[in-house]
């Protein structure tokens, strides 16, 4: 009797794990969260963890389509960067490698001129 060890030409190839948000990721985006939502602009957010992107989307109304969405794509890593806002209509607003350089777009929204 003849044992094999498996080589890795001879496994099959392990899906790749879903792509999250990290803690401290989080807690960024939480913190913008929470001044928008006191600031009255923001209502609910979901959070989805996908293959290859983890989407962090903001609504102003529950039932409604999403008015901002954070994603996280590691494979950009290297070329556009992975940390991406885009708008309600799929236009990406602002891309970059580090995450509250990105979130700089959003943050906008909250100064106002005082009457």
């Amino acid at each position: 009797m003849t044992l094999h060890t498996p080589s890795p030409s001879n496994l099959r190839e392990m899906p790749s794990p879903q792509v999250a948000f990290h803690r401290t990721e989080l807690s960024v985006i939480l913190s913008l969260y929470g001044r928008m939502v006191a600031a009255g602009e923001w209502r609910d957010y979901g959070i989805s963890c996908l293959r290859d992107v983890a989407v962090f989307s903001v609504f102003r109304r529950t039932a409604e389509n999403p008015m901002y969405r954070i994603e996280k794509r590691p494979k950009l890593r290297g070329k556009q960067g992975m940390y991406a806002v885009i708008g309600m209509d799929g236009q990406v607003l602002r891309r970059g490698q580090d995450l509250k350089t990105v979130l700089r777009v959003l943050e906008r929204k909250l100064i106002r001129a005082v009457e």
